[in-house]
């Protein structure tokens, strides 16, 4: 049997929509896969970001916690607990280096500055402007 006709694009057209797919859920495997391995003081990205949010989890109250909901609204819902987790990594690593008692609306915008690659910033201003937050005294972290 030969393929022709209509019923041969139809299989070339799934072919390629499945190729691409496969490319892309692997590209996502891949960088979840090396943010797991372990660095050379033997953590990797994730236990750090654990350890930061296990170490600072008491200072997160219900008014921080609603912030960083807002911020994070932007972000593709099957993305956004992976975006929470970094920022809050990101946030704690800040609170425990700068030996926080309290933690402050500071603290969180700085850590979602600096978590947010530098190829979202734009969405990342937008979001700050919506919420009507100043960006100024932060413009130096977005050049980090």
């Amino acid at each position: 049997m030969q393929l022709d006709g209509w019923f041969l694009w139809f299989i070339l057209f799934w072919v390629v929509v499945l190729v691409g797919l496969f490319a892309i859920g692997g590209y996502f495997m891949f960088r979840k896969f090396l943010k797991s391995m372990p660095k050379k003081d033997g953590l990797s990205d994730l236990n750090w970001e654990e350890y930061y949010v296990d170490k600072t989890i008491h200072l997160w109250g219900d008014e921080e916690k609603a912030l960083l909901n807002e911020l994070v609204q932007p972000v593709p819902d099957l993305f956004r607990p992976v975006a929470k987790q970094k920022i809050a990594g990101k946030i704690g690593q800040i609170l425990l280096e700068e030996k926080a008692k309290k933690m402050k609306h500071e603290h969180i915008i700085r850590g979602y500055i600096q978590a947010t690659p530098k190829r979202d910033h734009k969405f990342l201003r937008k979001k700050l402007n919506e919420l009507k937050i100043d960006v100024t005294p932060y413009e130096h972290y977005f050049e980090q």
